[in-house]
C-alpha cells in the first residue's frame, strides 16, 4: 500500500487504511529528525480515528526526546496560536481531514512562528518520515545518537488560551446588536464557537455541536450552508455563520438565508479595511479561483489583487513575502495576517460581524454591494494515465478560449493538487458561454487525459 505523501496541506487518507498509527509515528519522527522541535502542540477535530492518530504521534515524538502538549478537541488556528505563542523550539500538528467525510482524516504539520512549512520543509519531512516508515522495529536508527535515548514527557492543556486572545482582537466593533447562528459542522469549533460568540454578540444560537465521532461535515457546516440558512431563517438571525471540520474556513448567510462565499467575504472586509487605513499596500491576495467579479470589484475600489496558485499555503507565503494582511480563498479560507497566522474561521467570522456594524447595513446589502458574480463553470476531466506534458499540450488550445473570450471572460485549466484529475474551469458575464467553452475545452483535452 503506497504511504501517504504531502500534498497542498499536509497528508491526508482514509484512517487506519491509508492513515494508519504506523504512518503517524514514523511522520512524528521525520518532523523530529527534520525540524528538531524541543516541544510539539497536538490538537484535532471530532473525528472518532483522532485519538488513534493522537496516540501514535505522541509514541513518535516522546520517543525521540520531544516534548508534547496536548490541546484536545480544538480549531486549527488553535495550534497555529499556540505554536505561534512559543519559542523556536516550538512547533505543531492539527490532526484533520478539514471538510472531508469522517472516514477520512489527516495530519498538518506548522513549523515555527505557526506557519505552514516551506516546500523544502515538507520535502525533508517527506523522506525522513518515509524512511522510517520503511525500517522493522528491530533495526537501528543511525540518525539517532548510541545509548540511552531522552525520552520526551506528554502533558494535556484542553484551553486554546492564545486563539481565544486573538479572536478577542478580532471582534473591533459593538456587536451586542446581533443575532447570530453558528453552525460548527460537528466539528472543532463545537465545544468553543458559543463560548467565543456569546462573549460579544446579543444572541448567539448554534447548530452542528452535538459531535459523535462520525457526524463531521454530515449535513452541516460550510460545505452544507443550507443547513445554517435554514436556521437562520427560523430564528429570524442577522447572519449566520458555518464552519468546516477544524474551522479554519468560513461561509456566511444573510437574514434571507443567501449564501455570501470567501470572495465576497473578502471583498467586504478588503474595503472595511481600505476606509480604516488598515489594508497593508492597498492589497488583497487571492487564489487563481476568486471569481473575475472580484477582481473587477477590487479594482473599481482602487485595491490591487495578488494572485498565487490554489492552497491556502500559496496565499500565506504571498503575503508573508509582499507584507500585506489580508488574502484567502473563495472556498472561505480568510486569512488576517496582522492577527493570525493562518486562515481562521471564526476569527473571519468576527471581523465580517464587526465591518457589518461600522457599515450600519445588514449582511445582505453589503455582499450585493461588494461584487458582482460572474458565473463560473468548472468541470473536472479524470486522468487516466501519467502525462506530465498535458499542461504544454494544451497552452496552444487555451490560449485560443482565452482571446476568444477577451476582456468578458476568464480560463483556468490546471492539474488537481491531491486526486488524478484536471481541472477546467470558465467565467464569463454570460453563462451560456462559460458552459459551452468548457466543454470545447474538454473535448480538446480528452485525447490527452487517456
Amino acid at each position: 500500500m503506497p504511504s501517504p505523501r504531502f500534498g497542498t496541506d499536509g497528508i491526508r487518507g482514509l484512517a487506519n487504511h491509508d492513515l494508519t498509527p504506523e504512518v503517524a509515528t514514523a511522520l512524528a519522527r521525520g518532523v523530529s529528525l527534520s525540524l528538531l522541535p524541543r516541544r510539539v502542540i497536538i490538537g484535532g477535530d471530532t473525528r472518532v480515528s483522532g485519538p488513534m492518530l493522537e496516540a501514535a504521534l505522541v509514541a513518535g515524538f516522546t520517543a525521540s526526546g520531544v516534548d508534547v502538549i496536548l490541546l484536545g478537541v480544538v480549531p486549527t488556528p488553535s495550534v497555529a496560536a499556540a505554536v505561534a505563542a512559543g519559542d523556536a523550539g516550538t512547533a505543531g500538528i492539527m490532526i484533520s481531514a478539514s471538510h472531508n467525510p469522517w472516514h477520512d482524516n489527516g495530519i498538518k504539520v506548522f513549523g515555527p512562528g505557526g506557519r505552514k512549512l516551506s516546500d523544502a520543509d515538507e520535502v525533508d519531512i517527506e523522506q525522513a518520515y518515509l524512511a522510517f516508515l520503511e525500517r522493522t522495529p528491530a533495526e537501528p536508527t543511525p540518525e539517532m545518537p548510541e545509548g540511552p535515548i531522552a525520552v520526551g514527557a506528554a502533558i494535556s492543556v484542553p484551553s486554546p488560551v492564545d486563539h481565544l486572545g486573538i479572536l478577542a482582537q478580532g471582534a473591533d466593533a459593538d456587536l451586542t446588536g446581533l443575532n447570530v447562528v453558528l453552525d460548527c459542522a460537528n466539528g472543532s469549533a463545537a465545544p468553543w464557537a458559543q463560548q467565543v460568540f456569546a462573549s460579544f454578540c446579543g444572541s448567539v444560537s448554534v447548530i452542528g455541536a452535538n459531535p459523535d465521532g462520525t457526524n463531521i461535515n454530515s449535513g452541516v457546516g460550510s460545505t452544507y450552508p443550507e443547513a445554517v440558512a435554514a436556521a437562520v431563517l427560523e430564528a429570524g438571525a442577522d447572519v449566520g455563520l458555518a464552519f468546516d471540520g477544524d474551522a479554519d474556513r468560513l461561509i456566511a448567510v444573510d437574514h434571507t438565508g443567501r449564501v455570501v462565499d470567501g470572495d465576497r467575504i473578502l471583498a467586504i472586509l478588503a474595503t472595511d479595511r481600505l476606509a480604516r487605513g488598515k489594508l497593508t499596500h492597498n492589497t488583497v491576495v487571492v487564489t487563481q479561483m476568486s471569481n473575475l467579479g472580484f477582481r473587477r470589484a477590487m479594482e473599481s475600489a482602487g485595491i490591487t489583487v495578488v494572485e498565487t496558485a490554489v492552497g491556502d499555503r500559496y496565499v500565506l507565503q504571498a503575503m508573508a513575502e509582499g507584507g500585506f494582511v489580508l488574502g484567502g480563498e473563495q472556498s472561505g479560507h480568510v486569512i488576517c495576517a496582522d492577527l493570525a497566522t493562518t486562515g481562521d474561521g471564526m476569527l473571519a467570522g468576527l471581523q465580517l460581524l464587526s465591518a457589518m456594524v461600522r457599515s450600519g447595513q445588514p449582511l445582505s446589502h453589503l455582499a450585493g454591494n461588494a461584487m458582482v458574480q460572474y458565473p463560473q463553470v468548472l468541470k473536472n476531466v479524470p486522468l487516466k494515465k501519467n502525462d506530465p506534458d498535458i499542461m504544454t499540450k494544451l497552452q496552444p488550445v487555451i490560449k485560443q478560449a482565452q482571446s476568444e473570450l477577451g476582456d468578458d471572460g476568464r480560463v483556468l485549466v490546471r492539474l488537481s493538487g491531491t486526486e488524478p484529475l484536471l481541472r477546467v474551469m470558465v467565467e464569463h458575464a454570460e453563462g451560456v458561454v462559460a458552459e459551452t467553452t468548457v466543454n470545447s475545452l474538454i473535448s480538446a483535452a480528452l485525447p490527452f487525459t487517456g
